[in-house]
Order: structure tokens, then C-alpha cells, then sequence
């Protein structure tokens, strides 16, 4: 509607509506001049113009949002499908943390000639971004940052543990990140985050990531696995720069949508997979590279609008990855770089349809076309599978006894019945200095919020967190847990894989899981990257299944084992407590102890039947032999074959 040339009052077409604020201002304008509702690309059509005068006179605030019902969309801003809006001032509330990374723009990837830390990849070459110290301090930590974990205090230990290499062609492992020969972005960026020793998976990772070779890594919790898949990703990348993108999409003025990334890494859950990210979005500071996470519960709009900015590298799960997909937002054609990440935990949550349609159903290059790492801390048979179909020519890496806790872990057994844990458990609390951080697993939903009221009740602060948890509440108990504000967190299994908590002094199974793969990884939350920590288990006669290798693994960790448990263990085996275990291709435990040697499958898939045969190659080891104990011992979950009450040497029952 356009204003006459005499300055008169516009006249109103019938049934046209003209908001109030938009009369005012449409009367109070000059004679000469014309008002025009601007049309923008906004989904909704029409919407009026921004006020100037009132925009110039206040600026904006950082991180405000604009209000929903601001115009049609906000003042110009796009909406997405079911009105959902993609406002540029919600992505300025995640600049904290991510707009430093690289961006596309004509002419170059990356900053675009933006000033501020942005890397770009221009020419054929990589150009850096500026450095930001209070970037660098979110990211990093200062230097008396208590909260963020120095890797290698006490890695020097770890040149003992046993580390075998098997395959054909091994190379070398490095011994130092400088003599690595690293891309010097990135070899700053390390030594930013404080990394002075490179951990045994990471020197051999490394290796093979300069020879395009593909790996299966099996090693112990806590071992650095994240920079061992990251650090070779980032080197190759910073120095061959990104893929060609495909011509864009759609018409006029209507932007490509769609992500390319070239590298994609593949977690089981939202918390490890942000975890992945945060360490991601250190090590691409700076760089050409701009890192993005996707991942269930969370805002599908921010995550969509997180990756039109860029999406370089992706950390996701593979529920939320094919959602993506099938959306027509990720196209994996450029991928070449695949990870998968606790592979063993994705399988048992039965993520395997969706990780083998990701792999091999979609645009995804072929096995010979990318490269790929796969980590996992057992090696039962359906990894076996996995690692033949997904892998090439891959080098076996074992560092430490698989299924094995870290020796810088002191593991203490107490037989507690179920009405007495609450009691232990206050003891333990109580005796502690309160500023050390505990974390307490149980096996229920009910039981976690349960047991963090009593402890709320008895004044110990203390949050939970469980599956039935929104990924806010996750969130924020997390941080509560990690910043020491609730210092005691009682958790279910969702936490218990990947998660990397620094400073976790002990860990408390008050309930003990029903294998012992679980509780390896539950363990392995305190004496993190060479730290030291202590684990302490409830055991009673709920848990008399996993006897046998407990007492077997606690052996092997050289710690205590209590005269009582090796009791229960022997009167078990008496009963003929020699079923099948879980995992592997033995029984009782033939997971973890035959996982320790390089199986590889000689058989079709509709041979799952058949037992692996061991296939030959060149080996290379270090530290203690690498021979594990057969898997065909006892100890599964098999039945008693005979009463139900076990007996100690002096005949008087346990329990």
C-alpha cells in the first residue's frame, strides 16, 4: 500500500488489515517519500520493515532471542517446517562455542575474510584464523583451571602396559607429538589443551593415520581413545583441505541446506557424542574445519541451523544421523573418514540396522574410498563381523588387557545385603574430605531417583541421572557433577560407557551389573588418563553370577580379592556354574579374555555359527606378553546344579 503524493491518509482496501503500530508509523511519514512493506525470502511472505530509527538508538543485546511473535518470522528471519524458527540471534547465543570454526563463503572456506579466529581453506592453502584468548580460555581452561584434566600425569607408568599391533606392514609408533610430524595448527592446539605425552593408543593411531591405514582398536576405558581417533582425522585434513562441493541446490535465492562433511564419527549416546564434540571443536581452533554434533533430544532446529553455517565434521548418533538423512539435510558422499566409537556399545543398544544402513545403504564412498576406526573396549563376535564388513586391511590394536580395569584403579569388594547399602553408602560419603567427586551407579530409573532423595534428605548434595531424563536436565545435572556444586551423582548405565569426567575420585557400584564388561566400563570413570581412583562394589547374593570373573579380573588388575568371594567363586563352579557367558565365542567371559588377540573372520555372514580362525601376520608388541587365557572357562550366568547356598571353607553358610 503506498502512501499519494498530497500526503493524504492512504485509503484502506476492504479486508486488508493494517497492524496499528504499522498505521501510526505510515502517517507519521513524510509527504515525498514512499512506504513499502518489503518483500523478503521469508517463508511467511509479507512482513513490515525493521524500525531503524528504533534499532540504531539500542543495540542489540548478544544472545537475545527475537520474540516468536515478532512480525511474520522476526523481523525477516526464516521459519522452518511446523513454524519452527531459524533465528540468526539463536546462533549468536552458541557463538561461544562455535562460531570461531570455519565457514563457507565465495572464494575460500572459512572465515570468508571475516576477522576473529576463523581459518579458511583459500588457494589451496590453509590460512589460520586469529587467535582469541578468551576463546581459548573457554575452550581450554587457564592455566590454574582445576577443572580442566591435564592428559599424561602419570603416563610415564603405561610404557609397561602390554601393547600388540597385528596385521600386515605395521608401521612404527611415534613417541613424541613433535617428532610426529603433525600439522602445526594442530600441534599448537594440543599443547593448548595441555597434552604433553602422547597416551599408547594415540602413538600408534597416529601411525597409521599418516599410512591410510584402517583400524580396530581395542583399549582400556580411559586411555585417550577421542584424541586417538581425532588427532590423525585433523592432520590429514588440515593439509589436504576440503572436498570439491557438489553444485548447489534449488533456485533464485533459496541456499543449499544440505551438509557434506568429510568426516563423520558415530557414538552411542548424547552425552559421549557431545563429549566427542567439545573435544572436536578444540583441536579445529583455528582451522578450515568447522566441527557440528546431532544427536536425539535435543532441538532438531538448532542442530539444522548449527550445520548450515558449516558442517566439516560430524559427531552424531546414528538414530539422529538417519533422521538427518532421511530429512535430506547430511549427504555422506564426501565422507572420508569414518568412526565408529565404543562400536561394542552401539551393538548392544541395537544400533546395528542403523549403523549398517548409514555404512552401506546410503551415498557413504566405499570401504577402499575412505578411511576407517573403529574403537571398542571388547571384541565379542558381532564387532568381529562389523570390523570385517566396515574395515580394509586393518591393523589390530590391542593396548592393555581388553575388558580389563586400569591398574591406577584400586577396586575394593564388600559384601553389603540390599537393606544395609543406604548405611555403607553415608559411611563411604561421609568419610570423604566433600569436595571429592563420587559417582554411584544403580541398575534402575526408580532406584536412582530414590537413592538421590535419601541422600538429599541426609544433606549431602547430590543429583541423578537417567534415561527417562530430558537432555536438559542430563545437561544440567552433569555440570552440577563436574563444576563439584552436587559432588555426589547417582547414575543408571547411560553414563557408565565414554563419558569423560575429569577429577572422579571414586566410583561406587551400588548395584553390581549382571556381567562384567559393564562393570569394567563403570569402573573405568575414575582413574581417568592416568590418574588414580578407587572403585568400590555392594556384592551379595544377587551377584553370585558374575563371581568367577570378578575374582578373574581383579587378578588381573593385581588387587585384593577377599577370601569370602573366592569362597563363593569355588562353590559356584561346584555347583556346575559353568553356563555360557555373555559375548565372545566361549563361555564366561570368552569376550574379554580371547578379545585381547587378533581374530580375524574367515566366513561368510551366513556363517555366524562358525568359530573364527586366527589369521597370521606380522606382530609387533611391547611391554608384558599378550597371551590371554583361553575363553572356554566357566563362569557365566549357568544355573546352580545343585542348592542354592554356598558354603565357606569352615562350613558356615555366607549367607
Amino acid at each position: 500500500m503506498i502512501q499519494n503524493a498530497r500526503g493524504k491518509k492512504p485509503s484502506m482496501a476492504k479486508g486488508v488489515y493494517i497492524p496499528p503500530a504499522l498505521r501510526a508509523r505510515m502517517q507519521a511519514a513524510p509527504a515525498d517519500k514512499d512506504a513499502v512493506i518489503e518483500r523478503t525470502s521469508s517463508w511467511n511472505g509479507n512482513i513490515p520493515p525493521r524500525d531503524r530509527s528504533r534499532s540504531s538508538e539500542r543495540p542489540a543485546q548478544e544472545g537475545r532471542r527475537a520474540p516468536i511473535g515478532r512480525g511474520a518470522g522476526g523481523g525477516g528471519e526464516p521459519r522452518g517446517p511446523r513454524g519452527q524458527q531459524w533465528s540468526s540471534n539463536r546462533g549468536e547465543s552458541m557463538a561461544r562455542t562455535t562460531t570461531w570454526a570455519g565457514r563457507r563463503e565465495t572464494g575460500g572456506r572459512g572465515g570468508g575474510g571475516r576477522s576473529g579466529p576463523y581459518g579458511m581453506w583459500a588457494n589451496g592453502k590453509h590460512i589460520y584464523g586469529q587467535q582469541n584468548p578468551r576463546i581459548e580460555v573457554d575452550l581450554f581452561g587457564s592455566p590454574d583451571d582445576t577443572d580442566r584434566m591435564q592428559t599424561g600425569i602419570e603416563f610415564d607408568k603405561y610404557d609397561n602396559i602390554p601393547v600388540e599391533a597385528t596385521g600386515e606392514d605395521v608401521p612404527e609408533p611415534i613417541t613424541t607429538f613433535d617428532e610426529a610430524g603433525l600439522d602445526p595448527l594442530l600441534l599448537e592446539n594440543i599443547k593448548l589443551a595441555r597434552y604433553t605425552v602422547p597416551t599408547p593408543v594415540q602413538k600408534w593411531s597416529i601411525s597409521f593415520g599418516a599410512s591410510n591405514r584402517d583400524m580396530m582398536a581395542c583399549a582400556q576405558t580411559g586411555s585417550g581413545k577421542t584424541g586417538g581417533f581425532l588427532f590423525p582425522i585433523l592432520n590429514e585434513s588440515f593439509r589436504n583441505g576440503p572436498a570439491e562441493a557438489p553444485a548447489p541446490e534449488g533456485r533464485g535465492n533459496y541456499r543449499q541446506r544440505k551438509a557434506y562433511p568429510i568426516a563423520l564419527i558415530l557414538s552411542p549416546t548424547r552425552e559421549l557424542t557431545s563429549q566427542i564434540y567439545a573435544e572436536a571443536c578444540k583441536f579445529c581452533y583455528r582451522s578450515w574445519m568447522r566441527p557440528c554434533v546431532v544427536y536425539g533430544g535435543a532441538d532438531i532446529g538448532s542442530q539444522l541451523h548449527q550445520m548450515e553455517r558449516g558442517c566439516d565434521l560430524l559427531v552424531a548418533t546414528p538414530g539422529r544421523l538417519v533422521d538427518m538423512i532421511e530429512r535430506g539435510r547430511i549427504s555422506l558422499r564426501n565422507i572420508r573418514y569414518l568412526v565408529l566409537d565404543e562400536a561394542d556399545r552401539m551393538l548392544d543398544m541395537g544400533f546395528e540396522p542403523q549403523i549398517r544402513r548409514i555404512v552401506e545403504g546410503e551415498d557413504m564412498p566405499g570401504v577402499d574410498q575412505r578411511h576407517t576406526l573403529m574403537f571398542s573396549a571388547t571384541f565379542p563376535r558381532d564387532i568381529q563381523f562389523l570390523a570385517r564388513d566396515f574395515l580394509k586391511d586393518y591393523i589390530f590394536l590391542s593396548v592393555g588387557r581388553v575388558g580389563s580395569a586400569s591398574e591406577n584403579i584400586t577396586q575394593q569388594i564388600e559384601y553389603v545385603e540390599d537393606y544395609d547399602k543406604l548405611s555403607w553408602l553415608l559411611d563411604i560419603i561421609s568419610s570423604s574430605d566433600g569436595k571429592s567427586l563420587t559417582l554411584v551407579f544403580v541398575e534402575t530409573k526408580r532406584m536412582a531417583d530414590r537413592l538421590c532423595d535419601d541422600l538429599l534428605n541426609s544433606n549431602i548434595e547430590a543429583s541423578a541421572i537417567h534415561g527417562d531424563r530430558t537432555q536438559r536436565e542430563r545437561e544440567r545435572a552433569l555440570e552440577l557433577f563436574r563444576t563439584g556444586r552436587t559432588p555426589v551423582l547417582v547414575a543408571t548405565a547411560v553414563a557408565a560407557r565414554g563419558l569423560d569426567i575429569p577429577n572422579v575420585s571414586h566410583v561406587i557400584n551400588y548395584d553390581l551389573p549382571n556381567d562384567v564388561d559393564e562393570y569394567v566400563h563403570r569402573v573405568g570413570r575414575t582413574g581417568r588418563a592416568g590418574n588414580t581412583g578407587i572403585a568400590t562394589s555392594f556384592f551379595n547374593r544377587n551377584n553370585t553370577g558374575i563371581a568367577r570373573q570378578l575374582v578373574e579380573l581383579l587378578q588381573e588388575a593385581n588387587q585384593e580379592v577377599p577370601g569370602w568371594l573366592q569362597s563363593i567363586m569355588r562353590e559356584r563352579s561346584s555347583y556346575g556354574g559353568r553356563g555360557r557367558g555373555r559375548g565372545g565365542y566361549g563361555g564366561g567371559g570368552g569376550a574379554r579374555n580371547s578379545g585381547f588377540r587378533d581374530h580375524r573372520t574367515q566366513f561368510t555372514r551366513n556363517d555366524r555359527d562358525t568359530r573364527p580362525q586366527h589369521q597370521g601376520g606380522n606382530s609387533h608388541g611391547s611391554g608384558r606378553s599378550g597371551n590371554a587365557r583361553g575363553g572356554n572357562s566357566g563362569g557365566g550366568n549357568g544355573g546352580f546344579g545343585g542348592p542354592p547356598v554356598l558354603v565357606n571353607e569352615s562350613s558356615d553358610s555366607w549367607f
